[in-house]
């Protein structure tokens, strides 16, 4: 009988945006694979799927039905390994597989891609988030962490048998690289940008934590200088109206692109000069290593996840999240200084290629899924 392991996740395009490659893996050797998620969508080498009315809200009631759910299937499927990501995707598998983990037949994991609480988080998001992840902690044999700040929190204040920092969800760096300046020109055309246009690029939700207002604000600053600069923006979300009407009222409606939701980030991120990145809070931002592994600079607003990517002066810069006039400043250095722009860039793609290029994650993450494997052979052989 083939071996089973569950994934679990708030919602399922988790698994077909982040964790593709980790669900192949299993398949490769030999194991049943199961999700678990709110959602609709066909995801290769899965053999079977489970929708369930999970909610991002904890105080949602649909919760309690997806909880019971999420018991059932687990009890009936007897999983040796299971694999929860997301904030309620891990509440909720951590508390349904009480019994399987206390029989000793179940190892849990559980990836944090960024707690809600952490330096410079809001009072409330502590109160809220803090003590349910300090009481779900005993509830895990593994914790992964994909970045210092919160692989340290947790080894001071989890009561949990074993933690381990993982560098991310893997960048495939075939997929995101860098193209010759020819090409570059080429993509360019064929997207209506002029060769000697300054693309500044950002692709996130438009929302309260990703701050897009920080960026129309700090463009503002550079328009009588800058005159050949273009700010990128991809994404939709319930600000998007909202930043349309900043740029209006800052007179840079001109100089902004709001370009929707794109399943075409590989091609525009190479023909773009800098990767700009406004938000408040992030675990360890997909959209900024894609950037780097394509040999763009970096310029951010200083939080955690930014800090594990962003080395000042050697592949961009950090700033405050309110230093509008510092950010500016950056981007005009970036447009100015001959030469500095590809040196930053090129260093991008070294820290990618590094420490956060697929195959060097599913490295970390390997030895993870193969230590419980070991263990529960183990275990197994013992009680014969």
């Amino acid at each position: 009988m083939k071996k089973k392991v569950l994934f679990c996740a708030t919602v399922d395009y988790h698994f077909t945006a982040f964790h593709m490659p980790y669900i192949k893996w299993f398949k490769d050797n030999g194991w049943e694979v199961h999700i678990a998620a709110n959602g609709e969508n066909n995801i290769h080498y899965v053999d079977k799927k489970f929708n369930l009315p999970i909610q991002r809200s904890p105080f949602n009631f649909k919760n309690i039905r997806a909880l019971k759910d999420l018991k059932n299937i687990i009890d009936e499927n007897n999983y040796e390994i299971i694999h929860c990501h997301t904030p309620m995707g891990g509440i909720l598998a951590r508390l349904a597989a009480r019994k399987s983990r206390a029989k000793g037949t179940t190892k849990l994991i559980y990836t944090a891609h960024g707690f809600h609480f952490c330096k410079g988080a809001p009072i409330l998001n502590w109160l809220l988030y803090y003590p349910i992840e300090k009481f779900m902690a005993p509830l895990s044999d593994c914790l992964i962490t994909i970045n210092k700040e919160d692989y340290e929190l947790s080894n001071r204040s989890f009561n949990i048998k074993r933690i381990v920092h993982i560098h991310g969800v893997g960048i495939d760096t075939e997929d995101f690289k860098p193209i010759d300046e020819l090409n570059k020109k080429v993509v360019r055309e064929s997207f209506g940008y002029q060769p000697d246009d300054f693309l500044l690029f950002y692709a996130a939700e438009f929302n309260k934590n990703k701050n897009q207002q920080f960026l129309l604000n700090s463009l503002a600053l550079m328009k009588d200088e800058l005159l050949n600069v273009k700010l990128l923006l991809a994404g939709e979300g319930a600000l998007l109206n909202e930043c349309k009407q900043l740029a209006n009222q800052l007179g840079i409606s001109h100089m902004v692109e709001f370009l929707g939701f794109r399943k075409d980030i590989k091609e525009i991120l190479p023909m773009c000069d800098v990767a700009v990145g406004s938000s408040l809070r992030e675990g360890l931002p997909v959209n900024i290593m894609e950037a780097m592994s394509c040999g763009l600079p970096i310029i951010a607003v200083d939080n955690r996840g930014h800090r594990e990517l962003v080395i000042n002066n050697k592949n961009g810069w950090l700033v405050k999240s309110n230093d509008s006039t510092g950010f500016s400043s950056a981007i005009k250095d970036l447009a100015e200084r001959k030469g500095l722009k590809e040196r930053l860039g090129a260093n991008s793609r070294k820290i990618i290629m590094r420490k956060y290029s697929i195959d060097k994650v599913i490295l970390e993450k390997s030895e993870v899924y193969k230590s419980y494997m070991k263990e529960m052979e183990d275990t197994m052989w013992a009680t014969l």
